[in-house]
């Protein structure tokens, strides 16, 4: 099995792949976890699983924090018997153009979830990835990514907001039970941000659609997709794997070539 590794700014995705996802296990990422500690997390998870690390036969990274990369190595190679082939460094994602002005800026997990979205769908499409940050990566219906949108995630403005005003304070994020117009505190929290970003997704992709042009299939993927999507008709597809499926899908085409 393929053992595919997606290292975010706030959490990094393993997941076990035979011909899918198979296993997906989410730690938060920590650039100084050293590769015992990513063994003493993950063995233990794989074992009440019931699965055997000697199952894993190759392993693959993206990473935005460059700083895991080391200890994530050592890791596989330690405890797993495998060298992984890092995203960008070791292997690059050849099967779809990019035009943009700076190419080598392009996040590696904004990339994989583009090229997966397109062989999935082949057509044009925005993928939103709720992250640390909430991107809008756009493909054309050519199979070429021509950029997108960044914005502040979720949880980090709901924190921003929470560390800057003195009268509020951390919520969980959750659809309101009140409806738009909270009747408390917690409440109005809830709101702004729950229904803040659905204006923010609904806004920026309406937008990237009048530039396209045409028919344009949008994508949600990332930590809070599924909450964000229950409510929003602008998201056409919730896909929770894609990154990772995608991450397979570069293994495949890299023994392939």
């Amino acid at each position: 099995m393929l053992l595919a590794i997606d290292v975010g700014n706030t959490d990094t995705v393993f997941a076990l792949c035979d011909h899918k996802p198979e296993h997906v296990w989410r730690l938060s990422t920590d650039h100084k976890r050293t590769a015992d500690e990513y063994a003493a997390a993950l063995l233990f998870l794989m074992e009440h699983s019931g699965i055997s690390p000697r199952v894993v036969k190759a392993s693959i990274i993206a990473s935005v924090v460059p700083d895991t990369v080391f200890a994530l190595r050592r890791f596989c190679q330690n405890y797993l018997a495998c060298t992984p082939l890092v995203l960008g460094r070791d292997i690059k994602p050849t099967a779809m153009p990019i035009d943009i002005d700076k190419p080598d800026e392009l996040g590696a997990d904004r990339l994989v979830n583009a090229l997966t979205a397109w062989e999935t769908h082949k057509q044009a499409l925005i993928v939103v990835d709720f992250g640390t940050a909430t991107t809008f990566d756009v493909v054309d219906a050519r199979g070429h990514y021509i950029g997108g949108a960044i914005a502040p995630g979720v949880n980090l403005s709901l924190d921003a907001l929470a560390a800057a005003a003195a009268k509020l304070h951390g919520v969980s994020i959750t659809k309101p039970k009140d409806g738009v117009i909270g009747k408390h505190t917690t409440g109005a929290m809830q709101s702004g941000i729950y229904y803040g970003y659905i204006g923010l997704i609904d806004g920026i992709v309406g937008r990237i659609k009048q530039e396209l042009g045409g028919p344009v299939k949008v994508i949600a993927t990332g930590g809070l997709a599924s909450l964000y999507a229950q409510d929003n008709p602008t998201i056409d597809v919730l896909d929770t794997d894609l990154t990772v499926r995608g991450l397979q899908l570069i293994y495949q085409q890299h023994l392939q070539a």
